[in-house]
């Protein structure tokens, strides 16, 4: 089809899109502390949007496999109880109708399970834009791993070079870069811009709202010329 975009912005939607990073961090805390585990809250927060597995793996070095399974059953728990709170960062909305308006795929590349994707699509209510969704039930391992990245592009059927990645943590800048897509960082997940910069992202804005308002001078601008550059 001659309208079918040729160009993507690959989204993240925990602490990218919704404010629900900091809930995850709760349920985690909780959950360790329900299997009998303390783990500080900072540690869990510098794992958020990590692969699970890895996440346990980082936080319980010691733990067995049952541990950590009843650890995880236990999150899932504990933030079903967070999500009739969670709500959109500032500009989400928005920036998914702007980079929709401009000719590019608005692709949500998340790894979150279905009952939390779920809730997240239903809170952001932006069907009308977005053209391809990913889930945890495409891949094995979540991020830094960069299988929902690469899936990301074969489903909005572009290249790494015309697409950009738009995520708050390390790890979304990390299975972005692995696969030579530009990412842009943006810091409501709690990481740091210097971390992010770090790591390797283009460009760092506070939230959603800030990026907007320098769309067109963004990475995600120099999209319309065909690549994406840093």
């Amino acid at each position: 089809m001659p309208d079918t975009p040729t160009t993507a912005v690959l989204f993240d939607i925990d602490g990218t899109l919704a404010d629900s990073n900091y809930a995850h961090i709760d349920a985690w805390w909780r959950a360790f502390r329900a299997v009998g585990e303390s783990v500080d809250a900072w540690r869990v927060h510098r794992a958020i949007g990590m692969d699970s597995s890895m996440l346990l793996e980082e936080l319980l070095p010691d733990a067995s496999d049952e541990v950590r399974d009843t650890a995880k059953q236990f999150h899932t728990a504990f933030y079903s109880e967070h999500m009739p709170q969670l709500r959109l960062l500032p500009g989400a909305r928005e920036l998914l109708a702007a980079v929709a308006a401009r000719g590019h795929a608005v692709v949500l590349a998340t790894s979150a399970p279905q009952n939390e994707l779920d809730r997240l699509l239903d809170l952001l209510d932006a069907g009308e834009w977005v053209s391809v969704v990913t889930s945890g039930e495409d891949v094995e391992q979540a991020k830094p791993d960069p299988g929902i990245v690469r899936i990301a592009l074969e489903r909005a059927g572009v290249d790494a070079d015309h697409a950009v990645m738009v995520g708050d943590a390390m790890w979304d800048v990390e299975s972005s870069g692995r696969v030579g897509v530009t990412c842009i960082g943006v810091m409501t997940g709690g990481i740091g811009g210097d971390e992010l910069r770090g790591a390797g992202a283009a460009a760092v804005y506070d939230d959603a709202a800030a990026l907007l308002a320098d769309l067109d001078d963004s990475p995600i601008g120099a999209l319309a010329a065909g690549s994406a550059t840093s």
